[in-house]
């Protein structure tokens, strides 16, 4: 409860002048807690509660949330039910085929979450253990949906128009989620969009829309999180953009000297102009 209710998590919660749907994603263990989450997220503007049930990060799987809870199904079950009981929005899960390739319970779960309400579900094709380990495999997807009559939506190396559209035919899925593909590269939305519905390459951006893209987003960034915390989570997103950039580790390495909102605003036009871009 402190965590949700703390000013950086606060800053996160939805606002009716963002683009719908508005959609939170809420973490915890405690099915209370999780549906009193679940109502403050709605009051302030949420469409949608999606259930983080996937992480596998070490300091989230240490208190049993994230993808620590698909070990404990009964757990799950009343996390759903509690939840789905106390808005009125629809509530979603995101989930990885198993904590282990020993226990891959994707199927247990989804007909759970089916059974208590939820309205879709998405399945990252790898288990706890793996993290992101290896490649992500979409047989127990593909199984899934088979199984069930509600949403199933694949999730997992999804990085490609290409790669989309093969794990759409193969898995029968009713959509797709991508994750760190988009990181630093909000392009392949469009590019996947565009693939799928004409079969052609999407053009690549050029650097114009770059550099307007990476300033609006690390603007929009200092006025969510406030000076603080926006200039240090700003400098996580350009080390993003860096990678599909030319001379981009001279880029993030600067970036990263600075504590100024201003500053690092500057510094994307300045790397722009200095690279003829």
């Amino acid at each position: 409860k402190s965590l949700w209710q703390s000013a950086k998590s606060s800053s996160r919660h939805a606002d009716d002048s963002e683009t719908s749907p508005r959609i939170v994603q809420l973490l915890g263990t405690n099915a209370n807690e999780l549906a009193e989450a679940a109502v403050w997220q709605q009051s302030k503007g949420a469409q949608i509660i999606d259930l983080n049930m996937g992480c596998p990060a070490k300091k989230v799987c240490d208190v049993a949330a994230g993808s620590a809870l698909l070990a404990h199904p009964k757990l799950v079950e009343t996390i759903f039910k509690e939840v789905v009981k106390a808005v009125t929005i629809p509530v979603t899960v995101k989930i990885r085929t198993g904590s282990s390739a020993d226990n891959k319970n994707a199927l247990e779960i989804a007909q759970l979450a089916e059974q208590n309400g939820l309205a879709t579900i998405t399945i990252h094709g790898r288990t706890r253990t793996d993290k992101f380990r290896g490649n992500a495999e979409y047989d127990t997807i593909k199984a899934v949906k088979q199984a069930v009559q509600f949403p199933v939506i694949a999730n997992g190396d999804i990085c490609s128009p290409k790669q989309a559209e093969f794990v759409l035919k193969y898995t029968g899925s009713d959509g797709i989620m991508i994750g760190r593909a988009a990181q630093g590269y909000p392009w392949i939305f469009r590019e996947i969009a565009y693939y799928l519905s004409t079969g052609k390459q999407h053009k690549k951006p050029c650097a114009s829309e770059y550099k307007t893209t990476m300033i609006k987003h690390i603007k929009g960034i200092h006025q969510l999180y406030g000076e603080h915390l926006g200039v240090r989570i700003s400098r996580k997103h350009i080390g993003w953009y860096s990678q599909h950039l030319t001379q981009g580790v001279e880029l993030r390495k600067a970036f990263n000297q600075l504590n100024n909102p201003c500053e690092q605003i500057d510094l994307i036009g300045q790397y722009f102009a200095k690279n003829n871009l």
